[in-house]
Parts: structure tokens; sequence; C-alpha cells
């Protein structure tokens, strides 16, 4: 069997048993085999499984584990999602999914920074400017998250800027 056929069918197993985990693990072989398009398509069943977990999620009426592997990898491609909305200029949809986002994790460090990124998407301050005032990229590599974590003081001054407007964040 080739080694592109293999792969294919390890990624239907793990879209049948909606293991997004699984899925992330088989990216990289994903990007060495697959063509732009297959590679769209692999994206896209990976967010479309994450709002099946997320739809499950909140009907549940449960917060999702960042120990559980699942949950994690669910938030992921959801960040992922969020960003590409807001590194496309769409700040309403990104303000709108990291603030559901930022109500859906357990985890206090994730959920506070989610609010910046909501905070930022929600004041129109456009991706670059996130990226270059806001955030600390270097210390985000640094802390090993798979979302911006870390920020600059322009952090705390949007923050301060949002409770004058009578805003809790």
């Amino acid at each position: 069997m080739s080694k592109d056929k293999e792969l294919k069918e390890k990624i239907l197993k793990a879209q049948q048993n909606g293991d997004i985990a699984a899925l992330y693990v088989l990216e990289q072989q994903a990007h060495e085999s697959f063509d732009e398009e297959t590679l769209q398509g692999f994206y896209a069943n990976i967010l479309d499984l994450a709002l099946e977990k997320l739809t499950e999620t909140l009907e549940a009426h449960r917060a999702m584990d960042m120990n559980e592997v699942q949950d994690f990898a669910t938030l992921r491609a959801l960040y992922e999602y969020a960003i590409e909305h807001y590194s496309a200029g769409k700040t309403n949809d990104a303000a709108a999914l990291f603030e559901v986002l930022s109500g859906l994790s357990n985890d206090e460090k994730f959920s506070n920074a989610l609010k910046l990124h909501w905070i930022a998407a929600e004041e129109k301050i456009s991706f670059d400017d996130f990226l270059d005032r806001i955030a600390d990229l270097e210390a985000t590599q640094r802390a090993g998250t798979f979302y911006i974590s870390e920020f600059q003081q322009e952090a705390q001054k949007l923050l301060d800027t949002m409770k004058d407007k009578g805003i809790q964040a």
C-alpha cells in the first residue's frame, strides 16, 4: 500500500472516530503528501469535528478540560479558526469566537488570554497591531502554548480602557 493511501486511511479512521488529536498528529504527514486543495479539506474536517464537539460541550453545559486530549485539540482547532477570522480582518466574527472560547475552558490562563484577544478584536485593533503592540510572541513561544498566552504592557492599558468603559472582561 502506498504511503499516501495509508495516510488517507489513517485520516479517514480518525475522522470516523471524531479524533481531532489524531488528525493533528497526522498534520505534518498531510503537509508533506497533499496538495493545497486536499490540505484545505483536511483542515475543514478538523474544524467540522471541532464545531461538533463545541455544540456537544455547550449542550452538556460543561467546560472543556485542557488536560483532556480531545478537548485540548478541539480548543486548538477553534482558536485557529478564530485567529483565521481575525487575521482576515473579520473582527466582529473573531471577537464573538474569542468570547465563546474564553468561557469554554476550565483553564484560567487560556480563558484570560482569550479575553484579551476578544477585547482587542472588539475594539477593532487590527491583527497586525495586536501582534505588534499587545502580544508578546517571544514569551509565548517560550511558554510553549498553542495560543498567544503572553502579552506586553499595552495589554494592561487595553484592560484598563475597557474597565473605564464599564466593561468587565
